[in-house]
């Protein structure tokens, strides 16, 4: 009995201490744990607002009309609490409500503007200087604009040449706030025997965005239309036929274009080299990019190279070519993507 009550002032002395530490961290100015929630929540309340913003931009863009239902369901939130958020758009001047219908003042804009800029320029550095996956651009775009300031913004546009377009043909604004209008039209307008060049892939939602991936389009691609029905849209695209349905057509945005300039002839591919064959590299194909793309041309697969086929794996994938007195492995996959001459 003396050994506990000797023992239990230190006790109640020690759970003293931990109390008023985690008061003190609590209620710590700017990093106790007060302040962190107050920040993680005003950060959290500027997210829905600035994508907010973003979604009423779109919607002008497209010419379509805004309402607190597109909202809810574009940001996947209740209507009331999209209610209170255009609400608090209001309030700050950034949107007017009129018969239920969004529009942007002059001051919301400009604030989505800047944050479209953001958005798409990174969403170009993730395209092209790194290996995350196109289906993946758009998303972690989304979470880096919300984080990054417009001057490392405008320091990594810098780097990487000022781009003008994002990876799935949309404009870049200028720094100033400038923007072309939004031109084209959906693929499943056309007719057939019409003829187009892509100039957008829609990136949401990402399942149909991962589709039209798969089917290799890609923003600059030429294609004919070859048959139109209810259920099916054929296309010539790079000499090859390919199937859309009008509900996946209408996700890419095309201009039409005059015969003279469409290349419907089918382009031979590395991976359609026999062994022994000799070729020279035209290009990579304009889906190829990143990393990928940048190791292929470390190789030397370069405009004007010649290419020969040397050996083949067991599984006959990867296969070895002989390129600038190097011989390289290059699976079928990445093959597929560089288009050569065979007739030297």
């Amino acid at each position: 009995m003396f050994t506990i009550l000797q023992i239990q002032p230190e006790i109640t002395l020690l759970i003293g201490l931990v109390i008023v530490s985690l008061l003190i961290w609590l209620f710590w100015p700017q990093k106790g744990g007060l302040a962190l929630f107050t920040k993680l929540t005003k950060s959290n309340e500027r997210v829905l607002l600035e994508d907010a913003l973003k979604f009423v931009f779109d919607c002008e863009y497209n010419k379509t009309d805004c309402n607190i239902t597109g909202l809810a369901g574009h940001l996947n939130i209740t209507v009331d609490k999209a209610g209170k958020l255009l609400n608090r758009l209001s309030a700050l001047d950034l949107i007017t409500l009129n018969n239920h219908l969004v529009t942007l003042t002059e001051a919301g804009r400009s604030y989505a503007l800047r944050i479209v800029r953001i958005h798409r320029i990174w969403e170009r550095y993730l395209a092209d200087q790194t290996g995350v996956a196109p289906a993946d651009w758009h998303s972690e775009a989304d979470r880096i604009e919300h984080l990054v300031t417009d001057e490392e913004t405008e320091k990594l546009a810098a780097t990487i040449g000022n781009p003008v377009f994002d990876p799935h043909g949309d404009p870049i604004p200028t720094a100033e706030g400038e923007l072309p209008q939004n031109q084209g039209i959906g693929l499943n307008v056309l007719k057939k025997g019409e003829m187009a060049q892509i100039i957008h892939l829609e990136d949401e939602p990402v399942s149909i965005f991962e589709q039209l991936v798969v089917l290799g389009l890609y923003p600059g691609m030429q294609l004919y239309v070859t048959d139109v029905t209810d259920k099916k849209i054929t296309v010539v695209a790079d000499g090859e036929e390919r199937f859309l349905t009008p509900l996946f057509a209408g996700y890419v945005t095309v201009v039409r274009i005059s015969p003279e300039v469409v290349q419907t002839k089918k382009q031979d591919l590395l991976s359609d080299l026999n062994l022994g064959e000799e070729a020279e590299v035209l290009e990579i194909s304009p889906n190829c990019r990143g990393q990928q793309r940048r190791r292929l041309m470390d190789l030397g697969i370069v405009p004007g190279s010649r290419i020969s086929a040397v050996m083949k794996s067991a599984s006959g994938d990867p296969v070895g070519y002989r390129v600038m007195g190097t011989t390289i492995g290059i699976r079928k996959q990445h093959a597929d993507q560089v288009f050569i001459n065979r007739k030297l």
